[in-house]
């Protein structure tokens, strides 16, 4: 992630929800945080489609403390699923974090997860395996074919808000009622 060529229309800090165009069923019900978007791609973290493994199991497979926390562990995206990302507050400096806003940072080092494992890391922590990307103007092509339904994220939502109630807590911000959509958009 590097800070260069922001451009004003960045939706970095934004969350995208799938819209029933994109075909990619892998996003189905998927919300993204996104922890960058400039002129030169994006990348983001799906937050609410927890793995079949829990963060206590990671702990234990890398050698650390903490296999007992039965906390979940996110699958980010497609690309790169053995490549771990934590997201969290500011606070502790970690060896490898960069600053998506004041209020969010991402970390990519072991140091972070051996302090969870030890009651030690950020209060607050969203932890994802892989990661979802865009090349250099792909997101906004998806965008204009309205792939995608964004809106700026909140804390909140990201740290606090159960991960089964993410997906309609995003609808909600945006506008939408997820009871008045219908399976036969499109169709008369």
């Amino acid at each position: 992630m590097t800070a260069s060529k922001h451009s004003p229309n960045s939706l970095r800090h934004h969350f995208l929800v799938a819209s029933p165009y994109l075909a990619d069923p892998r996003f189905h019900g998927g919300v993204i945080y996104l922890c960058e978007h400039s002129d030169e791609g994006a990348f983001g973290l799906m937050i609410n489609q927890p793995l079949q493994i829990h963060l206590g199991e990671i702990l234990e497979q890398l050698d650390m403390s903490g296999g007992e926390l039965d906390l979940p562990v996110y699958s980010g995206g497609p690309v790169e699923p053995e490549r771990g990302f934590v997201l969290h507050p500011p606070g502790t400096s970690w060896q490898n974090t960069a600053k998506v806003t004041d209020e969010v940072l991402l970390t990519t080092s072991r140091d972070v997860l051996s302090a969870i494992g030890k009651n030690n890391g950020p209060d607050e922590f969203l932890v994802a395996l892989g990661y979802s990307g865009w090349s250099e103007g792909q997101l906004e092509e998806e965008l204009g074919s309205n792939a995608w339904l964004t809106c700026p994220a909140t804390t909140d939502l990201l740290f606090r808000t159960p991960w089964g109630d993410r997906y309609r807590a995003v609808l909600e911000l945006i506008g939408i009622d997820l009871n008045q959509l219908s399976d036969s958009i499109g169709h008369a």
